[in-house]
């Protein structure tokens, strides 16, 4: 399948807001929730903008993974950029219907090229102990597991913990 990583834009929040009620259930079943709020389309409009005043200011980096017809597949970012524009925290989301068809190596290897143009060295990401989909993208595309939290956390009636990664992982 052709992708394509665009950056988010203003014009796309109504398809987003959609894809991401769309998904809720199916993202909540991997990833801690967002809140009732976030799903409050006035909320999300305001947190639309903050997303892009970010953007715009070189903090972070939204973008969207798209299909040849310019569907939303999923969403990637790179947030909490280092003052010194060097480091970065990865987040992904594939919406279900996509999922297990190879979107989100694909995007990721797309999206760390483009990183790497912007000057980011370095990328830290963190999954949990359950999501060996996430690992797998993950390593794939050159991430080196760092740690695994201590600390175990219940969600969705299971103890989890965090994995954490950092790429390029052949330091």
């Amino acid at each position: 399948m052709n992708i394509a990583i665009e950056k988010l834009k203003q014009s796309d929040a109504e398809k987003l807001y959609e894809f991401e009620c769309v998904n809720r259930a199916y993202f909540e079943t991997m990833i801690p929730g967002r809140g009732d709020d976030y799903y409050e389309f006035e909320t999300y409009i305001k947190r639309h903008t903050s997303l892009l005043e970010e953007h715009s200011k070189g903090v972070s980096y939204y973008y969207l993974i798209k299909d040849a017809r310019g569907s939303i597949l999923g969403r990637i970012n790179l947030a909490d950029i280092s003052e010194q524009s060097t480091i970065g925290y990865l987040g992904y989301r594939i919406g279900q219907a996509q999922s297990g068809k190879g979107i989100a190596t694909k995007a990721l290897g797309l999206f760390l090229n483009m990183m790497n143009d912007k000057g980011i060295e370095k990328i830290k990401a963190k999954t949990t102990t359950d999501n060996i989909g996430s690992q797998k993208i993950l390593e794939r595309n050159g991430f080196k597991l760092m740690s695994t939290d201590e600390k175990i956390f219940e969600m969705n009636g299971q103890k989890l913990q965090f994995i954490h990664y950092i790429w390029p992982g052949d330091d």
